[in-house]
């Protein structure tokens, strides 16, 4: 096929809504003498079929032909649209639509074309509901020009008659359309972002010429034409149809989509990055977590970028693994190690003293070992909505064409620069023997340099390493599931943004909890919840900076708000700011096609009167370990407890951010009256003054929880005040410290959530109709909060048990997403997840002080 003509369908391929529609005879069926006899190519019908069941896609048949007559002849299943007579009949009803003065003219044209037909013998008619159309194939050529010539000074000239000429054909009409406006309304119908239109005959020019923009016209055969492509015949145009096909299944349902435990997170501490199994970098957003991405694969398959590397031989990877006490990566085939890291900005000391930093983040990758490898550079900065130039040159290749300036920095390396679908990408093989057993390649972001770097690589890599070993080997890990819980710590502190001291969510956005689902959420954010949690489990490590610098952004956030700190959103972006509007990338297809990909978040604009509980518990944590409360954190404390002040007895959205009216949920109360009772915690243990009127709020709240969130029909504390729903989130009751963990109440809500909630190794959220269709999976911070529970309940076996089957739904690498489903038994939603690993750790270190007694 012509490489420009593949090219465009697989442009055409991935856009959202897509309109294909094709004419019959000489496209989806070879011209034959007798035209009752043409029936459609095998393989044309088959890439039909599978084209019209797939979503987001419509397929069409727009033919000169009566309706009745195509469908007789095509039996095309009804998912395809059938057009008839040059767009005139769009069903079979259509004929009874028309006036009785269109009536008169289209019998007076019957009456009229009878007549020249019978002075001509060979000539036949063809009867339509608006038309008839005259046919000269196989007839003499002079009848034929003879009978065309009475057609176009009799009957033609009729008022209210259309006329549309065709090879071996000429055909009047009562109603003025053609193929081209057929077309046309059936894009505005379906509201398609593209068509692909295939034709051979004069009448399809109509349609040709009606295209613009991202559409696809081809011409099947010679001729003058307005489409952009050509093919031969109508078997060509078969197989045009299957590499659609093919290229937009893929589009639409991923390709061969990683589980999504199986990724492995890189980190500096600016930014992150998703590398698969086999060593494809399918996620990197630059310059920081929540910005566009460059690299997303992920969730739109190898169009929305990615960075390659495998042996040319192919086959599966020996394993993956992190180098220990690190966030260095480690893939291994037989013969060939890729190791990768993200480095930090260049530091260099100028003669005056100061230190400049160079560029920006760079992702390292080293090849080492022997026999020869594939390499491909796809870059598609903005989730693939900016299409760049490649340029080699030197030692590398520039990326033009994107705001942010990066460059691969690749020496020794001879890159072919294509095209894929519109975007170029860059190819090459290297041989590892011939380069001395390694090659190093660099992609450095924030500038164009390919200049050599002074520093040998390996003295980089350690340089790189040093600083994750030495936090890690500062910490107090527990003997319980040691290694894990070491890899769950590096995990959340990879998700800290050391230069403004927030803390993401999750890596990842619109990774499916449903695959296939709209369930798919953009968590590269910070939210004030998970973050004091994920910080609160380091400082019970023994890191304390994380939180510090945590709390230092919350003020910020705080003294934003202009001295109202219960208007203070759910979440923000990486540097303290309120998120712009949710938005949808409808190019993308999604997670093993899990549409849609979404970027921003609407939970920012709820009331969650629970955030204020996990910083105020944050706070005492700290002060705890440190031994005093600076005056940032004063402030903090002050404002978290007049936020409650001001709102603990509004309704609010809740924990699980469902997109429904606010309620009293049973959890946001717990949290408020955590805010206050960790306050007083920590003006007792640290500030020495007395607050009688704290200590009434705390009381007011615990009293009006206590008595309005008990459900006496489930006997147990339920999600929200007088809702007998069951929420896991409802276990903070005891978890708290509110009830104690012998109170009648919290045991008999615990055997009620595990009773409806959890299944195998997991807990769900809940069962309720949170407004959105489809299902989750079960949620592994549930799933901690239970172990906790049970362990307060003095059912240690059974904590032990599910922890343990906890710990087997981690990824290879030791990595949790958000979810887990027990049947399909792999992660769902957005990885790797904050609350899933503090989870793990909370648990094992309660685990590992409970053997400690």
């Amino acid at each position: 096929m012509d490489p420009e003509l593949r090219s465009a369908i697989g442009r055409i391929a991935r856009v959202p809504q897509l309109l294909i529609a094709c004419d019959y005879d000489g496209t989806l069926a070879p011209i034959v003498e007798d035209p009752s006899t043409a029936v459609p190519l095998p393989e044309s019908v088959a890439a039909i079929r599978a084209l019209a069941a797939l979503p987001q896609t419509t397929v069409a048949v727009v033919s000169g032909r009566a309706l009745r007559d195509l469908a007789a002849l095509s039996r095309l299943p009804s998912e395809v649209h059938l057009v008839g007579s040059h767009g005139s009949e769009f069903d079979i009803g259509f004929v009874e639509r028309l006036s009785p003065e269109l009536v008169a003219v289209r019998n007076r044209v019957r009456d009229a074309l009878r007549e020249i037909a019978a002075e001509h013998p060979g000539i036949r008619l063809e009867r339509k509901p608006a038309s008839v159309a005259v046919h000269t194939r196989g007839v003499d050529p002079q009848i034929a020009a003879a009978a065309i010539e009475a057609v176009r000074n009799g009957p033609a000239t009729f008022d209210d008659v259309t006329v549309t000429q065709g090879k071996e054909v000429i055909e009047l009409s009562v109603v003025a359309t053609h193929k081209g406006t057929a077309v046309d309304q059936l894009r505005t119908q379906l509201a398609a972002s593209a068509v692909l239109f295939i034709g051979d005959d004069v009448t399809d020019e109509n349609a040709f010429g009606n295209l613009h923009g991202p559409d696809l016209g081809i011409k099947i055969g010679p001729g003058d034409t307005q489409a952009g492509y050509r093919v031969a015949e109508p078997l060509e145009a078969a197989r045009a149809l299957g590499l659609l096909l093919e290229t937009r299944r893929h589009w639409l349902f991923g390709e061969r989509a990683v589980p999504i435990e199986r990724h492995s997170m890189l980190s500096n501490g600016r930014t992150v990055a998703l590398l698969t199994p086999d060593a494809k970098v399918s996620w990197l957003c630059h310059p920081k977590p929540d910005s566009a991405a460059i690299f997303a694969d992920l969730v739109g398959g190898s169009p929305a970028g990615h960075f390659s590397i495998t042996p040319e031989r192919g086959g599966i990877p020996l394993g993956q693994r992190y180098r220990s006490g690190t966030m260095t990566v480690e893939t291994r085939w037989s013969g060939l190690t890729v190791t990768d890291w993200l480095d930090k900005p260049a530091r260099e000391t100028t003669p005056d003293g100061p230190v400049v930093v160079t560029g920006d983040s760079t992702l390292i990758r080293v090849l080492t070992g022997s026999g020869r490898v594939r390499l491909e550079f796809a870059p598609r900065p903005e989730f693939g909505q900016v299409a760049v130039q490649l340029q080699p040159l030197g030692d590398g290749l520039l990326v033009l064409g994107s705001n942010e300036p990066f460059a691969l920095y690749s020496p020794g390396v001879e890159w072919q620069v294509g095209n894929d679908g519109g975007y170029e990408n860059a190819k090459a093989v290297v041989d590892l023997s011939a380069a001395g057993g390694q090659i190093v390649l660099e992609l450095r972001f924030g500038t164009h340099s390919l200049e050599h770097h002074r520093v040998p690589i390996h003295d980089r890599q350690a340089a790189a390493e040093q600083p994750w070993k030495d936090w890690v080997a500062s910490l107090r890990l527990p003997s319980t599931s040691r290694d894990l819980v070491a890899r769950s710590a590096l995990t959340l502190r990879g998700l800290c943004h050391e230069a403004t001291g927030s803390i993401l969510a999750a890596a990842t956005t619109s990774l499916p909890e449903e695959l296939g689902g709209v369930r798919n959420w953009d968590y590269r954010y910070c939210w004030l919840r998970d973050a004091a949690l994920t910080a609160r489990a380091l400082v019970d490590l023994g890191s304390i900076e994380e939180a510090e610098g945590f709390l230092r952004w919350v003020d910020g956030c705080i003294e934003r708000t202009g001295g109202h700190p219960e208007r203070l959103h759910p979440l923000y972006t990486i540097d303290g700011y309120e998120l712009g509007a949710e938005a949808v990338i409808d190019t993308l297809p999604g997670y093993a096609g899990s549409r849609p990909v979404r970027v921003g978040n609407l939970a920012n604009h709820q009331l969650q009167l629970d955030v204020f509980g996990p910083i105020a518990d944050l706070i005492a944590a700290v002060a705890d370990a440190r031994g005093s409360v600076r005056e940032d954190e004063w402030r903090v404390l002050d404002n978290m407890v007049e936020a409650v002040r001001r709102r603990w007895h509004e309704p609010d959205h809740g924990i699980w951010e469902a997109r429904l009216p606010p309620r009293h949920h049973i959890f946001s109360k717990v949290m408020c009256w955590m805010t206050v009772d960790r306050a007083l915690h920590v003006m007792r243990q640290h500030g020495g003054e007395d607050r009688p009127e704290w200590k009434d709020l705390r009381d007011r709240i615990a009293a009006n929880v206590l008595e309005h969130g008990w459900h006496e029909e489930v006997e147990a504390y339920s999600v929200a005040y007088g809702d007998e729903d069951m929420d896991a989130s409802s276990l903070w009751i005891g978890l708290s410290g509110l009830l104690p963990g012998d109170d009648p109440r919290f045991l008999s809500t615990v055997l009620r959530i595990e009773a409806d909630l959890r299944s195998g190794p997991v807990v769900y959220r809940y069962h309720w109709d949170d407004g959105l269709p489809g299902r989750e999976g079960g949620f592994h911070i549930c799933t901690a909060w239970l172990i906790e529970a049970y362990l307060r309940t003095g059912r240690r076996t059974d904590a032990e048990e599910l922890f343990a089957q906890m710990v087997l739904t981690a990824g290879p690498t030791g990595l949790l997403p958000e979810q887990y489903d027990p049947l399909a038994e792999r992660g769902l939603g957005n990885h790797p997840q904050a609350y899933s690993h503090l989870g793990l750790i909370r648990c094992a270190l309660l685990l590992d002080n409970m053997l400690k007694q």
